[in-house]
């Protein structure tokens, strides 16, 4: 699988070895605790948490007056907004208790774009490498979940196309990790675009076929994993984002004409598998329904965000303070009788609403500009991958709370950070056009 490690630059793995060779202890050691941190990130928190409290305490050890003048610059205060937006919100509220609690998870929002400021790791240089380290695991996962999947199968003596019955489908399949359906899918997404990128990179057809079958796993993962969210940012990041900042005239228009093909292949098979057509269309209805109009969902989601929304214009302008979703919403759940969403202690499973809801329109006003900031980069550098993460990010934000829990916000702070802070980006080196380059 060596080939996974090969840089940007058309360096070989020899290469690499020599360049971390030739870096200074500190610099190794921090590149070491990023690898270990991106292999073991869809893994226990516990062991993300340990190397994250490691490095931020070798970077510590290194500081320097120089290196702390780096870290307060403008783009580490929008990338640390979030934090910053629970902490405002933790002097106002009356959940103090939660608020602290959302404090600690998020430290991860602040701590990385302080750690990125200050280490001397050249992150561009490495950054590649450490996007394949990431992606090879999630592959790697994914092998692990269908041989376990294969395994319960033979042992029951059940036909093989039970792989895509209900029971393996979206929780059930990433259960044997413990991680939550949609964070795996997340994962999963961003290793897509970065294959994708290599593939269309590479010269030499014997790569191109390794990264074209990580690329099919992956892809295979997503549509098991039952992501509606993550699934509809890939083809987002694919049909539009693809050709948009790598492709140019002919090229673009034959993309598109392939990806949309691709697309509907895969949509034909999740029609003819029931277990898709339920997970993927009849669900969805029912998510987007007041009335539920399937007895085995009896609260949509959308009676959730009725009710977010209810308390949204409570207070409108700075929302009730951190820490005061979950109660608030638990009181309008067991007030219209939402008993299932009341004792699961649902959140909204909107960012945007929870973030309304915390903050008002000034929070969710900095988290849009935020959001936006990540895109003009995009524009800028037309860095496809960094395409991609923004992309993941904005539409998952639509179904899922990703910065009130611990995976979701390591993926947003540790990937977010680490594009901001590379200083040349993916498409700066790679731009497929016709005619001219």
């Amino acid at each position: 699988m060596s080939f996974f490690l090969f840089t940007e630059t058309g360096r070989t793995v020899t290469d690499m070895e020599k360049l971390i060779q030739k870096e200074s202890l500190e610099n190794k050691i921090t590149y070491y605790h990023i690898a270990a941190f991106v292999i073991l990130l869809p893994f226990d928190r516990f062991y993300s948490e340990l190397v994250l409290i490691s490095l931020l305490l070798h970077t510590l050890i290194h500081i320097n007056r120089t290196k702390l003048r780096s870290a307060f610059s403008t783009k580490n205060l929008i990338l640390s907004s979030a934090f910053t937006l629970t902490l405002a919100g933790a002097i106002y509220t009356s959940d103090t208790t939660e608020a602290f609690k959302d404090l600690q998870r998020q430290s991860a929002i602040l701590l990385f774009p302080f750690i990125f400021s200050i280490a001397g790791l050249d992150l561009q240089l490495y950054k590649i490498r450490i996007l394949k380290l990431f992606g090879l695991t999630c592959v790697v996962i994914l092998l692990y979940l269908y041989t376990d999947a294969l395994r319960i199968l033979l042992y029951n003596k059940l036909p093989v196309n039970s792989l895509f019955s209900q029971a393996f489908l979206n929780h059930n399949f990433s259960e044997p990790i413990g991680l939550h359906a949609t964070y795996l899918s997340m994962y999963a997404a961003l290793s897509v675009a970065v294959f994708s990128y290599l593939f269309l990179k590479e010269k030499r057809n014997n790569y191109r076929l390794l990264y074209a079958i990580a690329i099919s796993i992956l892809l295979a993962g997503l549509l098991q994993l039952a992501s509606r969210s993550v699934l509809l940012a890939t083809i987002i990041f694919i049909i539009i984002g693809f050709p948009l900042l790598l492709f140019t005239g002919v090229q673009r228009f034959k993309f598109i004409i392939v990806s949309v093909v691709v697309l509907l292949v895969a949509l034909l098979g999740i029609i003819k598998i029931d277990s898709f057509k339920k997970r993927y269309i009849s669900e969805l209805k029912n998510d987007l329904t007041q009335t539920s109009i399937n007895n085995e969902v009896l609260e949509p989601r959308i009676l959730r965000w009725h009710y977010a929304l209810q308390l949204i214009k409570q207070a409108p302008v700075i929302g009730h303070g951190s820490g005061s979703e979950k109660r608030l919403l638990k009181e309008k759940y067991f007030e219209n009788k939402l008993y299932n969403s009341y004792l699961n202690e649902l959140n909204a499973h909107n960012q945007y609403m929870g973030i309304s809801l915390k903050t008002g329109v000034v929070g969710l006003l900095i988290f849009l500009l935020t959001l936006f900031y990540g895109f003009a980069i995009i524009w800028r550098s037309r860095d496809i991958v960094f395409a991609a993460f923004m992309i993941i990010i904005s539409i998952v934000s639509f179904s899922e709370n990703i910065l009130d829990v611990n995976k979701g916000i390591f993926f947003y702070a540790f990937f977010f950070s680490l594009f901001v802070h590379s200083s040349k980006p993916f498409g700066a080196l790679f731009r497929l056009k016709t005619g001219k380059s």
